[in-house]
C-alpha cells in the first residue's frame, strides 16, 4: 500500500454573510455559518470525483492524514486528534483512493472542530452562543455540507459515505438531494433512532444537565461541567466497544489518580475515557450530537413529504446504489437495524449490497479495522467509477 496523505492544514467556508440567513429545519436562524473542512485527492476538471464523508458523533473534519492545529478550537484539539480519524483508510490505493477520487469531509453544524457551534462567538452579544444555539437536526448538518459542496462547483457527488450518526447522515443526503448523490454508503447505521439509543442518549444528556456546573449551558465564563460530560462519556462508550474489547483494554490494574470511587480496572478504563474526551469536547456541542442522533426518522420524514418509505428512498432521476454494512458485534446499531433498510432497499427496487463485517471490536470496528472493510469499500466504489465520466 502507498503512502498515506501527510500533513494536511484545514480550510474554511462561511457562508450566509451575502443577505441570506441559514435557517435550522426548527425554524432559528443564524445570519452566518462557518464550516471547517478538508479535502483529500483532486477534484477532476469535471468536479464529479467527489466523495462526501459524514465523520461520526464525536469526530472532526480532519479524517485523514496529521494536523498539529485547527483555528478555533481553543484547547479542544488535542493531541488524539492531530492523526486523521481514517488516516488507514484514505490515501494512494487505500479505501478511499485519493488516486481516483477526492474525499470532502466537513465538521457538521453545532460542533466545537472549527464549524460554527455554541462556543463560537455571537457577533450580536461578543460573547458564546452558549444554551442560545439552536437545536440542530442531522439535516441542518446536510444541508450546510451541501452548500460547501455547491462553493466547490462539485454538482453530483461519486457517493456519500459515514458510519453511525455519519451514516445517518448518508441516507439523508441520498434522500434530500436525490439527484446529486450516486453511490451510498452507511456503515453500522439504520432508519431512525431506535428506543433504545434515544434512552441512552437522554442518559448522557441528564448528566450534562445535572452537573451544577453546567448553568443552563451558560459556563463559558466559570468552570466547565467536566464530570457531567465525562459521566455522558462512558455512559455512550459501553456502547461503542464490545464487552470482551473492554476488558481486554482495563488489563489488571487501576491507573494511578482515578476517582475515589474507582475500585476495579474495568471501572478505570471506563473513568480514563471519560477524563479524556472532556479535554477535547464541549458539552453544548454534545447535547446538540445527541438531539440530532434522537430526531433522526427517515419514516418520519417520508410521512411529512406525504409518501411511503420505499419512495423517499428512491425519488429523483434515477435510484442511488448502496453498500450497506453491519458489524456482526455492534451493540450501538444491531444488525436488525441494516436488515430494516434493506428490506425498505428492496421494496423500493434499488441495487444493493450488505456486508455483515466479523469483528471482536464492536461498534467501533469501523473505525479500528481498515481490512475488513477495504476490499468492499474499494471494489465498490472503484467499479461504480466510470472513466467516461471524468
Amino acid at each position: 500500500m502507498d503512502e498515506g496523505i501527510g500533513q494536511v492544514e484545514t480550510q474554511f467556508f462561511t457562508f450566509g454573510s451575502e443577505g441570506a440567513p441559514f435557517v435550522f429545519d426548527s425554524g432559528a436562524a443564524l445570519p452566518e455559518v462557518t464550516l471547517a473542512y478538508e479535502i483529500y485527492g483532486e477534484l477532476n476538471e469535471a468536479r464529479d470525483n467527489a466523495i462526501l464523508l459524514f465523520h461520526a458523533l464525536t469526530g472532526s473534519h480532519h479524517a485523514a492524514g496529521y494536523n498539529p492545529s485547527v483555528p478555533g478550537t481553543g484547547g479542544r484539539w488535542t493531541e488524539e486528534m492531530h492523526v486523521g480519524w481514517w488516516d488507514s483508510f484514505i490515501g494512494p490505493g487505500r479505501s478511499l483512493n485519493t488516486d481516483k477520487f477526492a474525499v470532502v469531509c466537513a465538521n457538521w453544524v453545532g460542533h466545537c472542530y472549527g464549524s460554527t457551534g455554541p462556543a463560537s462567538i455571537d457577533p450580536e452579544t461578543g460573547g458564546p452562543y452558549g444554551p442560545s444555539f439552536p437545536r440542530v437536526s442531522v439535516g441542518d448538518t446536510v444541508r450546510a455540507h451541501f452548500r460547501l459542496l455547491d462553493h466547490l462547483g462539485v454538482k453530483r457527488l461519486h457517493a456519500v459515505v459515514g458510519g453511525s450518526v455519519g451514516g445517518m447522515m448518508c441516507l439523508e443526503a441520498a434522500t434530500r438531494y436525490p439527484d446529486r448523490v450516486r453511490f451510498v454508503v452507511p456503515i453500522a447505521a439504520g432508519l431512525r433512532a431506535t428506543a433504545l439509543q434515544v434512552i441512552h442518549d437522554f442518559e448522557q444528556i441528564s448528566a450534562i444537565y445535572n452537573d451544577p456546573n453546567f448553568n443552563g449551558g451558560k459556563y463559558y465564563d466559570g468552570p466547565s461541567p467536566d464530570e457531567g460530560l465525562a459521566l455522558a462519556r462512558i455512559i455512550g462508550h459501553k456502547t461503542f466497544v464490545s464487552l470482551d474489547q473492554m476488558k481486554e483494554r482495563a488489563r489488571d490494574e487501576v491507573a494511578p489518580g482515578s476517582s475515589e470511587v474507582v475500585r476495579l480496572p474495568l471501572e478505570s478504563y471506563m473513568w480514563h475515557q471519560g477524563q479524556e474526551f472532556v479535554k477535547r469536547f464541549d458539552a453544548n456541542a454534545y447535547l446538540r450530537t445527541m438531539w440530532a442522533w434522537q430526531d433522526f426518522d427517515l419514516s418520519a420524514e417520508a410521512e411529512r413529504c406525504g409518501v411511503e418509505l420505499p419512495d423517499l428512498l428512491c425519488r429523483g432521476s434515477d435510484c442511488h446504489e448502496y453498500l450497506v454494512f453491519s458489524i456482526d458485534s455492534d451493540v450501538c446499531y444491531y444488525r436488525c437495524e441494516q436488515e430494516e433498510l434493506v428490506e425498505e432497499l428492496k421494496k423500493a427496487g434499488i441495487r444493493f449490497e450488505w456486508i455483515t463485517v466479523h469483528s471482536e471490536k464492536g461498534h467501533d470496528a469501523f473505525l479500528l479495522e481498515p481490512r475488513l472493510f477495504e476490499p468492499h469499500l474499494r471494489f465498490h466504489l472503484e467499479s461504480m467509477w466510470s472513466p467516461s465520466l471524468k
